[in-house]
C-alpha cells in the first residue's frame, strides 16, 4: 500500500466524516473504525501513521458509556482524543495540520493514481484465479468499480445488468450498449421485471421494499453464477455515505442501502468492494482517472433500488409509469437549460396519494408529481437548487400534459438534514 494512513476511531462524534474528509484534502488517507477496535487490529492495518479518538454526545450505547481498550495508547505510533471524556479541545485545521505532518511524519501521498494502484493489488491479492461477478446497475459507482475491475483482473470480471423494471427511461439500452457495444466487456442482461414488481406487490414499508430488492438481486446473480464457472466473488458499488448511512455501533440508521442492511444472511459470495471507503466525489475523481467518459462519470447518481424508492409507498405499475415519465421529462428539461453537471441531483418522486384537480373543465383525481434538485459534495448534506421559475413552469407544463395520471407538480425546498436526498 503506497498511502500513509490515520485510523479515526469512532466514540460517538457526528463529525467522524468531516473530520476524514478534512485529513484527506491535506493529502493523507484516513479510515473510520469503531471504538472497539483493538491493538492488533490497528497493527494489521497498512501504514498507519496516527490514531485519532473522535468523541462526542454518541459516546453511550445500550446506557454504557463506550471508550476504547487501553492497549490502544500502548501503540508506537501518535495517539491524540478530540472531544473525548472533555479531555481535549477540538483541534483546528492548524492543529490538524501539524498532528498529521509534524506529530505523525505523515507523506502527503493520498491521491486517485496511488487509490487506484492499491486497488488493484488488494483486488488481484483476493480474487487470486477466481472470477467476480459485478452487479452493474449503469449508475457512477458501479460503471466505477467495472473500470477497477477490468484494470485489476481483466476477463476473470463477468457483469450481470438487471432490469429489475425500476430503472430510468431508457437505461438498460445504454447500459447495455455502452458496456456491452463500446467497452466490450462480458455482460449478461438479465429480464426480472415481472419478478421484482411482483415480489414488491403490496410493499410499503421503504426498509422492507430496499431489503426484498437487495435480497433478490442475490438471488439473480446466485442464478446466473450457477451458469458460470469459478464465481466466488460478488462485486458491489457500496461508497462511504451507504455504509454511514446503513447505521454504525454509535450512529444510527438513516435507511438501510441495499448493497449494506438488504443482503441475504445465507450470501455464498464473497463481496469485493473496492469503494466503500470512498465519499461521492471521489468516486467520480477515481472514474476520471480510470478514464471514463465525462457523461458516465458526472451522470446523475441513482439508487440500488432505482425507482422503488421514488414510487414512494406500496408501488404499483401505473405510477411507476408515470414516475420513469415524469424523471424523463425533467432530465430533459434540466439538459436544454444548460444545467447538467451544475445541479448536483434531481428526479421526480411520487407519493401513494392523490389530490383533486381539474382536467377538460371536469373533476380529476389524480397523483402529484414532487421534484426534487439539490446540490452537495459528497452526499452526506445537501442544499436545495434554486431554480428559474419559468424553468418550473415549463417542467409542471409538460409533466401534467404529458404524463398519465397526474395533475400537480410540487417542488420541495428541504435541505439535508432533515430530509435525505431520496424521499425512501
Amino acid at each position: 500500500m503506497k498511502q500513509d494512513m490515520i485510523v479515526i476511531l469512532d466514540l460517538g462524534s457526528e463529525e467522524n466524516s468531516a473530520l476524514a474528509r478534512k485529513i484527506r484534502s491535506f493529502g493523507v488517507y484516513s479510515e473510520i473504525h469503531p471504538h472497539d477496535l483493538k491493538k492488533e487490529n490497528i497493527q494489521a492495518l497498512p501504514n498507519v501513521k496516527g490514531v485519532i479518538l473522535y468523541g462526542g454526545k454518541n459516546n453511550v450505547v445500550d446506557g454504557v458509556k463506550i471508550d476504547v481498550f487501553p492497549e490502544i495508547y500502548d501503540l508506537d505510533i501518535p495517539v491524540v482524543s478530540i472531544d473525548h471524556d472533555g479531555k481535549c479541545p477540538i483541534l483546528d485545521l492548524n492543529d490538524l495540520e501539524k498532528f498529521l505532518f509534524d506529530t505523525c511524519k505523515c507523506e502527503k501521498n493520498w491521491n486517485m493514481t496511488n487509490f487506484i494502484a492499491d486497488q488493484v493489488e488488494l483486488i488481484r491479492k483476493q480474487v487470486g484465479d477466481k472470477k467476480v461477478l459485478l452487479a452493474l446497475s449503469g449508475g457512477v459507482d458501479s460503471s466505477v468499480v467495472a473500470a477497477l475491475l477490468e484494470k485489476a483482473i481483466g476477463d476473470k470480471l463477468t457483469c450481470v445488468h438487471v432490469n429489475h423494471g425500476l430503472l430510468r427511461q431508457g437505461e438498460p439500452e445504454e447500459v447495455c450498449k455502452v458496456f456491452g457495444d463500446e467497452m466490450q466487456s462480458t455482460l449478461i442482461y438479465v429480464d426480472a421485471i415481472d419478478r421484482f414488481l411482483d415480489k414488491l406487490k403490496g410493499v410499503e414499508d421503504p426498509e422492507q421494499k430496499r431489503k426484498i430488492i437487495g435480497a433478490e438481486f442475490i438471488r439473480v446473480f446466485e442464478e446466473e453464477a450457477r451458469k458460470l464457472e469459478g464465481i466466488d466473488f460478488l462485486a458491489q458499488g457500496t461508497i462511504y455515505p451507504d455504509i454511514v448511512e446503513s447505521g454504525t455501533k454509535t450512529g444510527k440508521a438513516v435507511k438501510a442501502h441495499h448493497n449494506v442492511g438488504g443482503l441475504p444472511d445465507d450470501l455464498k459470495f464473497e463481496l469485493v468492494e473496492p469503494l466503500k471507503y470512498l465519499f461521492k466525489d471521489e468516486v467520480r475523481a477515481c472514474g476520471k482517472e480510470l478514464g471514463l467518459p465525462d457523461n458516465m462519470v458526472y451522470r446523475q447518481p441513482f439508487p440500488g433500488p432505482g425507482l422503488g424508492v421514488r414510487c414512494l409507498g406500496a408501488i404499483t405499475r401505473d405510477r411507476l409509469e408515470a414516475v420513469r415519465a415524469s424523471d424523463a421529462i425533467l432530465r430533459e428539461e434540466f439538459e436544454k437549460a444548460g444545467l447538467r453537471g451544475k445541479v448536483w441531483q434531481y428526479f421526480t418522486a411520487i407519493p401513494d396519494f392523490k389530490s383533486v384537480g381539474v382536467r377538460d373543465n371536469a373533476r380529476s383525481f389524480e397523483w402529484p408529481v414532487i421534484i426534487r434538485a439539490v446540490n452537495t459534495v459528497d452526499a452526506m448534506t445537501a442544499e436545495i437548487a434554486h431554480l428559474d421559475w419559468d424553468l418550473l413552469d415549463k417542467i409542471t407544463k409538460r409533466i401534467v400534459t404529458e404524463v398519465k395520471g397526474v395533475n400537480r407538480v410540487c417542488y420541495d425546498l428541504s435541505p439535508k438534514p432533515t430530509g435525505t436526498i431520496e424521499w425512501e
